[in-house]
C-alpha cells in the first residue's frame, strides 16, 4: 500500500506540474502575435505556385488570389489577441491544478478498494491452481490452463482444454489459436480439427466459413466418420442453397449413428426442419457455454460412449488423460485398469495408455 500511495503522490504532482507548466507557457508567449497572417501569407505563395506549374487557370488564379489576400487584410486590421494571466486566471489555475489529485482521490476512496492487499496475477494464479477445477469460472480455468500448457509444451490435451475454457470465456479467437496449437503437436487428431472448425464458426457468428469448412474437411481426411464435421459441411451445402444434397448427407450421418446416439434426436429435428422448407432468417444463437462442470460433463460424456462403443483405442487414451488432468485419480486408474485388459496384446496403445495416465492433473 505504501507503494501505491507513492505511486499516487507522484502521478497527482506531475498532473498538476503539466497544468500550471501549460499555462506557464502560454502566459511566456509574444503578445499580440497572430498566426493566422503566416497562414494566408503560405496560402498566396501556393496560389502562385500552383499557377505557375500550370496546375489551375489564370481566372480561377485570379478568384483565389483574391479571396485570399481579402481574408489577410482582414486578419491585419483585427489581429488576434493574446492571453494575459490575471490574479483571478492565476490563482484560479491553482485551484485547478490543487483540485484534480484531490477529486481522483475522493473517487478512488468511493468506488475503490483501499483496504485490499496488493493481488499479484502469480499469487491469484497459485490460488486457482490450488482449487478443485469444479469451482473455477472459464476466465480463471483459461489461466490456469495457459499456465499448465506452459509448463508441458508438447501436450495438445492441455491446448484442448485451453480452447473449451477460452470459448467459454467468449474468445473464440483464443480459442482457436490454442487448438492450432494442439493440431500443432496432433495433427492426426480427427477431433481437434472438429473443434477448430466449431471455433472458427463461432467467430463467423456461427456461419461455416470457408476457413472453417477446410478445418472439417481436414477432420474428414483424418476421420472419415467425423461425425461433427460431417454435420457441420452439410449444414454449409444447406446454407449455400444446395439443400437436397446436404440432407442427403445428414440422412447418411443419422444411418450411420448407432441408435442409442443421444445426437440422433438433435439430427433429424435438423433434418425435419429442413425438409419442411425455408422460414424466415433469424440471426444465428450462439453455442452454449462451457465451463468447468461442462468439461467435467464432457468427459462424462466420453466414458459413457466408450461403455457402448468401447472399441475406439484412441478413445481409451483421451478418457485417461482427461481424468488425469482434472485430478480424478481412481477415475484415471478404473478406466486404466479397463483399457489396459482390452488392449494387452497392443504395446503401442499401452505405451499410449501409460503415457496418459502419468499427465500431471491441474492445479
Amino acid at each position: 500500500m505504501i507503494v501505491f500511495w507513492i505511486a499516487v503522490g507522484v502521478i497527482s504532482a506531475a498532473v498538476a506540474g503539466l497544468i500550471l507548466g501549460r499555462a506557464a507557457q502560454a502566459a511566456a508567449a509574444p503578445q499580440g502575435s497572430d498566426s493566422t497572417l503566416p497562414l494566408y501569407r503560405r496560402q498566396l505563395a501556393e496560389i502562385d505556385e500552383l499557377a505557375d506549374r500550370g496546375l489551375i487557370a489564370a481566372d480561377e488564379r485570379r478568384s483565389a488570389h483574391a479571396e485570399a489576400a481579402r481574408r489577410l487584410l482582414s486578419a491585419a486590421k483585427t489581429p488576434e489577441s493574446g492571453w494575459t494571466p490575471g490574479p483571478e486566471r492565476r490563482r484560479g489555475l491553482v485551484l485547478l491544478a490543487g483540485v484534480a489529485p484531490v477529486a481522483a482521490l475522493a473517487l478512488y476512496l468511493v468506488v475503490g478498494s483501499p483496504g485490499y492487499d496488493d493481488q499479484p496475477q502469480a499469487q491469484r494464479l497459485a490460488q486457482w491452481r490450488a482449487m478443485p477445477p469444479t469451482q473455477l469460472d472459464a476466465p480463471q480455468m483459461a489461466a490456469v490452463l495457459r499456465s499448465v500448457t506452459a509448463e508441458r509444451p508438447g501436450d495438445p490435451e492441455p491446448y484442448r482444454f485451453l480452447s473449451i475454457a477460452e470459448m467459454a470465456s467468449g474468445d473464440p479467437a483464443a480459442a482457436a489459436r490454442a487448438l492450432r496449437e494442439a493440431i500443432r503437436l496432433a495433427p492426426e487428431r480427427a477431433d481437434l480439427w472438429e473443434s477448430l472448425g466449431e471455433a472458427l464458426m463461432m467467430q463467423g457468428e456461427g456461419a461455416v466459413t470457408p476457413q472453417a469448412a477446410a478445418a472439417f474437411q481436414r477432420a474428414l481426411e483424418q476421420d472419415p466418420q467425423a461425425a461433427a464435421a460431417r454435420f457441420h459441411l452439410a449444414r454449409g451445402q444447406i446454407e449455400a442453397g444446395e439443400v437436397e444434397a446436404g440432407l442427403a448427407q445428414w440422412r447418411a450421418l443419422l444411418a450411420d449413428l448407432p441408435a442409442d446416439d443421444p445426437r440422433r434426436p438433435v439430427l433429424q429435428a435438423a433434418i425435419a426442419d429442413v425438409a419442411q422448407g425455408p422460414r424466415p432468417q433469424t440471426a444465428p444463437q450462439a453455442g452454449p457455454q462451457i465451463g468447468a462442470p461442462e468439461i467435467q460433463a464432457m468427459v462424462d460424456g466420453l466414458a459413457a460412449r466408450l461403455a457402448a462403443e468401447p472399441d475406439d483405442p484412441q478413445g481409451w487414451v483421451r478418457l485417461v488423460r482427461s481424468y488425469a488432468v482434472l485430478g480424478d485419480a481412481a477415475s484415471r486408474d478404473s478406466a486404466l485398469a479397463v483399457a489396459r485388459a482390452r488392449y494387452a496384446d497392443d504395446p503401442q496403445i499401452l505405451s499410449q495408455l501409460a503415457q496418459a495416465a502419468a499427465t500431471e492433473p491441474m492445479r
